[in-house]
C-alpha cells in the first residue's frame, strides 16, 4: 500500500475540526486525522507493506522549466536555494513535521527524493513492485498507474477513507474512455487548472477521449493534425497545431517518473512502535490520544 501522504493529510486537515488541539493550543487535526486514516486503511485492507510517500519537492524545477505555469498559482514564496514554498493553511504547515516524527517513531516507512514529488515516488515503487499494489490518493493524476495485469489500482477516497472508489481499468474506460497510461494523455489534452496545465483550448474531456480513441496517443493526434488528409475538424486542427509547443513538453510533465533513486527503507508494516519512548513523548506533547491508540491496536492485531 502506497500513501499519497500530502493528499491524505490535506483531507484530514479539512475533515477534522481545528478544535482538536495539543495542550498548548496548537491544532493537531491533520496529525490525528491522518493517524485515523492509516488505522482504517490497515484495518480494512491488511497490507503487508505500507509506505508513506512524501513530497520532497512539490514543484520540481525540471517540470517548471518545461511548463512555467506548473502549480505557479500555489506558490506562497519563491526560493532561490531550494523548493518553492507551497501556499498552505497557516495551521497545517506546523503539523507536517509532527506527522513525520510520529510516522518515524511508529516505524512506518517514509520515502521521498530531492527534486521529485510524492507522485514520482509512488510511480517508482508501483512500477518496481512484484505483487499487487494499492495506491491511496485523492489525486486523479495517479490513475495513469492503474494496471490490471500487474494488480495496480487506485483507492480514491469518496468519504474519508471508509468509502473508497476502487479504480481499475474497467472503471477508467467506463468513466473516461481510456486505460491507465491513456489517462495521463487525456489529462494533458484536457488541462488541469489545479496544476497550472493549460491543456488544448476547446478540447475537453470527451473530445480528448475521442481523439485518443481515434489516433492512439498525443503523438498520433499531432501527426493527424499535421496531415491535411486526416479527418480532424478544421477547428480542432488549428487548436492542436497552435498547441504543438505545449504538447511537445506536456507528456514529460504530466507522466509520473518511474525511475527515482530512493534511499533504503523497510516497507514492512510494524507490529509495535520502533521507538516507543519517543512515540510516548510525542503523544503527550501533541495530545494524540485515541487516534494513536487506535492505530497501535490495529498494528498489533
Amino acid at each position: 500500500m502506497l500513501l499519497d501522504t500530502a493528499s491524505l493529510y490535506f483531507r484530514a486537515y479539512f475533515g477534522v475540526p481545528d478544535t482538536v488541539r495539543a495542550p498548548d493550543g496548537t491544532p493537531v487535526n491533520a496529525v490525528r486525522g491522518l493517524l485515523d486514516f492509516i488505522a482504517r486503511l490497515v484495518q480494512d485492507h491488511r497490507p503487508d507493506t505500507l509506505v508513506a510517500c512524501m513530497d520532497a519537492d512539490w514543484r520540481p524545477a525540471w517540470r517548471v522549466e518545461l511548463i512555467p505555469t506548473y502549480k505557479a498559482h500555489r506558490v506562497a514564496e519563491e526560493s532561490t536555494e531550494g523548493p518553492d514554498v507551497e501556499e498552505t493553511p497557516d495551521t497545517l504547515s506546523p503539523q507536517v513535521p509532527v506527522i513525520e516524527a510520529v510516522l518515524d517513531a511508529l516505524g512506518i516507512a517514509r520515502a521521498g527524493a530531492a527534486g521529485y514529488e510524492a507522485d514520482d515516488v509512488i510511480g517508482t515503487l508501483a512500477t518496481a513492485a512484484d505483487g499487487p499494489v494499492d495506491i491511496v490518493t485523492g489525486d486523479r493524476d495517479l490513475y495513469q498507474l492503474v494496471d490490471d495485469a500487474r494488480g495496480v489500482r487506485v483507492l480514491y477516497p469518496l468519504k474519508g477513507v471508509g468509502t473508497l472508489q476502487h479504480t481499475d481499468e474497467d472503471l477508467l474506460r467506463e468513466k473516461y474512455g481510456v486505460d491507465g497510461p491513456g489517462y495521463a494523455e487525456l489529462a494533458l489534452l484536457r488541462g488541469d487548472p489545479s496544476d497550472g496545465l493549460p491543456g488544448v483550448p476547446g478540447v475537453g474531456e470527451k473530445t480528448a477521449a475521442k481523439l485518443l480513441a481515434t489516433y492512439g496517443d498525443v503523438a498520433g493526434i499531432v501527426a493527424a493534425a499535421e496531415d491535411p488528409r486526416s479527418k480532424v475538424t478544421p477547428a480542432q486542427r488549428r487548436r492542436l497545431l497552435e498547441a504543438r509547443p505545449y504538447l511537445a513538453v506536456a507528456p514529460k510533465v504530466v507522466r509520473v517518473a518511474t525511475d527515482v533513486e530512493l534511499p533504503p527503507f523497510d516497507p514492512a508494516l510494524p507490529r509495535a512502535p520502533r521507538h516507543p519512548e519517543a512515540l510516548a513523548a510525542l503523544s503527550e506533547r501533541w495530545n494524540l490520544g485515541g487516534s494513536l491508540e487506535r492505530l497501535l491496536a490495529v498494528l498489533r492485531g
